[in-house]
């Protein structure tokens, strides 16, 4: 999910999916308290957002306290995860429809983080901290972005390595329980896009935020420091033009040039053949190597600053624990902005947005920049107007954007895109975080960031009373965190806007939209005060459609599984050879079965067993599984072998590490078959044992 490409199926799991809850509560008002949700998703989404609150009230009261005003759900936005989960029409599109068992599977797993969190929660300590994360995002649209006032962008130019195209500073939240002095987990917020894994990969995986967490949370395995339990959440930020490619973007075609600056093409003038490339793009692996370093680049400054913050913790001041959320609708929302009354628009993505990126080149004739009606072929034009043709005023509103896609007023058979979007924003003493639906660019985020930190100034000085010390009172570090709690595509400047690439054409709401989305945050913001009242309830507002139930679904179900003549299931193929060095990779092939059967949620599709020698000398062997299929280096891989047979083959392959220890080994295989009348039934596959010197 993320790439929109219908060719893109997938075939097995690099990396296991994870939602990670982190909770924040007031100890002297229990009932005033958070859930940040990070799901190793594309975004959130309105119907799972409704399917974990539906969820959490049939727990019972434990639970009242969870609702619309402290849940945020957000997504890492890995672009390596199934689709087939959002709420409106056009993201269902190129995933054949709605997906119910993907939706249950990320509803239940997120409800389940929540509730391990709830369980344990225990007065504790939050200390947050700042640090820089070097070479691992760069500016993909640095031409909408030089659009912004020059002055602006000096503020953030700080050197050769920190320009200010984006941000390089990873704010990291550490929670510590007060009963052993343990950490329990971290939260940070980085920008970085989960384009790592490129768009013809068929594996699912958390990208490279997924990587940063798997990694910071390996590491803490066995550290004094640390809970059993610890949960590393790897967040977004302002996200929206940022790229994990920092070798920038180039034309696959032989030239050997770079891709065009303003529009992302090639000598053909299209930007089908422009990619970036990250660091490793050399390797033949769809992008698995340049993941695993991008994740690695942000997992190790953020390791760095917790290990500071153990020495010299930075607290989290008072026990302070405020929030809010509102339904607000985008589609003709006029306000006051620089003095002049504005108006956002409904929804609708201009040419530019079929283009795509250099993260992810679009399909045909569009490019970004200069796309419109008169740059591509005419038919675009006819399925514009067979669609849904827009009006001489939503034309005037989304100037200068050409429109391609009128979706916001696209209601058949549901609505396409929403124009009921999340403003949400949560306080945990001066840390103040920002709950985005859409994609901020670098330069949006910052103003919406600044904006909110002035109002938050105002707000904690009201706050001291008559026997403080306002000298004591610590200013608000603000960060934005998303896409979340549903998905309204981008949210760039009116500089940017006015450029209309790719996250121009694709900023819903019109010019004003960033302005919008600060208007109404700050109306709100006096709700996080001290002794501010409950903000209003959401009862007789206005509310997004639950599309979760009647979307549409053109996806077949799995029907038999069947096995070659003379093959039993888990029976294997292609067998390991007897001895392998460290960084070799082994390879298994077992008669396999549709992994949709069984998810295996909490479970594994493959492992890795080594002979306990020791304790096999009583006679009997012993193995001990040492890997999954949630470690980087174990790749589970199906194909279906016969459509009318039903049969089909898996592959189980170690990437073994360079400082795996040498032993005798084996790989495992734990499938699930479904037999003509609907029984599903668990079998195992094994190797034979090999050595690994």
């Amino acid at each position: 999910m993320g790439y929109a490409d219908p060719k893109q199926v997938g075939t097995g799991l690099r990396q296991r999916l994870y939602s990670r809850a982190f909770i924040v509560g007031n100890v002297e008002h229990p009932n005033e308290r958070f859930v940040y949700l990070v799901l190793d998703t594309q975004s959130g989404d309105t119907a799972v957002r409704y399917g974990i609150i539906t969820a959490l009230k049939e727990l019972g009261p434990a639970y009242a306290s969870y609702s619309h005003h402290n849940i945020a759900v957000t997504g890492t936005h890995s672009h390596a995860g199934p689709g087939g989960w959002l709420n409106y029409l056009l993201p269902q599109i190129t995933s054949k429809g709605f997906d119910h068992q993907g939706y249950r599977a990320i509803v239940d797993g997120a409800v389940l983080s929540i509730r391990r969190a709830h369980e344990s929660l225990q007065p504790g300590y939050l200390s947050v901290g700042t640090t820089k994360v070097l070479n691992a995002n760069i500016n993909r649209s640095l031409f909408a972005y030089l659009a912004n006032p020059e002055a602006e962008r000096s503020r953030y130019n700080v050197s050769t390595e920190d320009d200010g195209s984006v941000e390089k500073d990873l704010t990291l939240l550490k929670f510590q329980r007060a009963s052993d002095g343990k950490n329990i987990g971290v939260l940070t917020w980085f920008p970085v896009h989960g384009t790592s894994m490129l768009g013809n990969n068929t594996l699912v995986a958390g990208d490279n935020k997924g990587v940063a967490a798997y990694l910071f949370e390996k590491s803490i395995r066995g550290d004094d420091t640390a809970a059993k339990d610890f949960v590393a959440g790897f967040s977004q930020a302002n996200v929206g033009d940022t790229s994990p490619n920092v070798l920038g973007a180039w034309c696959e075609d032989g030239s050997g040039q770079m891709c065009s600056f303003e529009n992302s093409t090639c000598s053909d003038g299209r930007s089908q053949s422009c990619h970036a490339r990250g660091p490793f793009f050399r390797a033949k692996d769809d992008g698995a190597s340049s993941c695993f370093e991008i994740g690695k680049r942000q997992f190790e400054p953020a390791r760095a600053l917790y290990d500071q913050l153990n020495q010299n913790p930075v607290p989290v001041w008072g026990s302070l624990v405020k929030s809010f959320h509102t339904f607000h609708n985008m589609s003709e929302f006029t306000f006051v902005s620089k003095g002049k009354e504005v108006q956002t628009c409904p929804a609708a993505l201009g040419y530019s947005f079929a283009a795509g990126t250099s993260d992810g080149p679009g399909a045909f004739d569009f490019t970004q920049h200069d796309g419109n009606e008169n740059t591509t072929s005419p038919v675009w034009r006819a399925v514009r107007y067979l669609l849904k043709a827009p009006t001489d005023k939503q034309k005037a509103c989304h100037a200068p954007k050409p429109i391609l896609m009128d979706v916001g007023e696209m209601y058949t058979p549901y609505q396409w895109t929403p124009n009921i979007v999340d403003v949400q924003v949560f306080r945990a003493g001066q840390l103040v975080i920002i709950v985005s639906p859409g994609e901020a660019t670098t330069m949006a985020g910052r103003r919406w960031k600044e904006a909110v930190h002035s109002a938050s100034t105002i707000l904690f000085q009201q706050e001291v009373n008559s026997a403080m010390d306002p000298s004591t009172v610590p200013p608000p570090v603000v960060v934005i965190g998303g896409p979340a709690n549903s998905y309204t595509h981008y949210i760039t400047t009116e500089e940017e806007y006015g450029i209309q690439r790719y996250e121009g054409a694709s900023t819903l709401y019109g010019p004003h939209t960033l302005d919008a989305y600060i208007n109404v945050t700050l109306s709100f913001l006096p709700f996080l005060g001290a002794r501010a009242a409950k903000p209003p309830r959401h009862e007789g507002g206005v509310y997004p459609p639950d599309n979760s139930n009647r979307s549409l679904s053109f996806i077949t179900g799995v029907i038999r599984d069947g096995t070659p003549f003379f093959k039993a299931f888990g029976n294997v193929l292609t067998d390991a050879q007897t001895l392998y060095r460290c960084g070799e990779h082994v390879k298994v092939t077992f008669v396999g079965a549709n992994p949709r059967n069984n998810l295996r949620l909490e479970d594994t599709y493959a492992a890795v067993e080594k002979l306990d020698v020791k304790a096999s000398k009583t006679g009997y062997e012993v193995w001990k599984r040492v890997r999954d299929d949630s470690d980087w280096g174990l790749v589970f891989h199906w194909r279906r072998t016969g459509e009318v047979m039903g049969t089909s083959e898996v592959d189980v392959v170690w990437e073994t590490e360079d400082w795996a220890e040498p032993g005798v080994y084996r790989l495992k295989y734990y499938g699930d078959a479904k037999s003509l009348g609907g029984t599903i039934t668990p079998f195992e596959g094994v190797s034979s044992p090999f050595t690994l010197v």
